[in-house]
């Protein structure tokens, strides 16, 4: 098989090999960006995501979100979780955020919130922030981690940079495909043309000795008469 023909091949069991170990640790942890354009007056989701690394370690956590209005030279307090329970600490924000990160544990990883109605006055910027207790034999390590989320609120939605490039690459994939297509299909003609001379030049040589054989041999029995 040409190199040409088993690099797909090799790039398919990968793929599949990625898949099935995707599906044996489906409960990994996975930090994805939050989305940051939002249409006002419905619902919003603020993600954040902190992994802790070594999955074997016992650990609690809480999350405070915080939040700084265009305008605003500071942060202030916006919710809390901990303890499995939650509360809203901006009377801006008073019923109108939601939970939506881990449950039924104290080892938080997702702190995710959602806010059912966003409005225009709610752009800016919000932080996110994870203060972990490692739990060891002899000690417990304490850390704390942050992200901020720069959110705007528009009218409608408008097509983000991340769909432009989805598409594009997309196409870029299809012509790499195709591409690969035509190379392949002259290869395999080339081979079968050569292949096809080969055989026609086989088959011409062996002929030409059948018939000079031939013509020995009537040759002889002319002389031996």
């Amino acid at each position: 098989m040409s190199a040409l023909a088993e690099a797909p091949l090799m790039l398919i069991v990968l793929v599949l090999l990625m898949a099935l170990q995707a599906g044996m640790c489906a409960g990994a942890c996975v930090e994805v960006d939050s989305d940051t354009e939002a249409v006002a007056n419905r619902g919003f989701k603020l993600g954040c995501i902190s992994c802790k690394r070594r999955g074997e370690v016992m650990a609690t956590a809480s999350v405070t979100w915080l939040f700084k209005a265009v305008g605003e030279a500071d942060f202030s307090h916006l919710y809390s979780y901990e303890d499995q329970r939650g509360r809203i600490a901006d009377e801006r924000f008073e019923g109108r955020v939601l939970w939506r990160g881990s449950r039924r544990t104290l080892d938080l990883q997702d702190g995710s919130i959602y806010i059912p109605n966003i409005t225009f006055n709610d752009t800016g910027s919000y932080k996110c922030v994870f203060s972990r207790v490692l739990i060891y034999d002899d000690y417990v390590f304490r850390t704390n981690t942050s992200k901020i989320i720069n959110v705007r609120v528009v009218a409608k939605m408008t097509r983000g940079m991340a769909s432009i490039l989805s598409e594009v690459m997309m196409y870029v994939a299809i012509i790499g495909l195709q591409l690969w297509l035509l190379v392949e299909m002259i290869y395999c003609y080339r081979k079968i043309s050569a292949a096809s001379e080969e055989a026609l030049r086989e088959s011409a040589a062996e002929y030409l000795a059948v018939a000079s054989e031939n013509k020995d041999n009537s040759a002889a029995v002319l002389m031996a008469e």
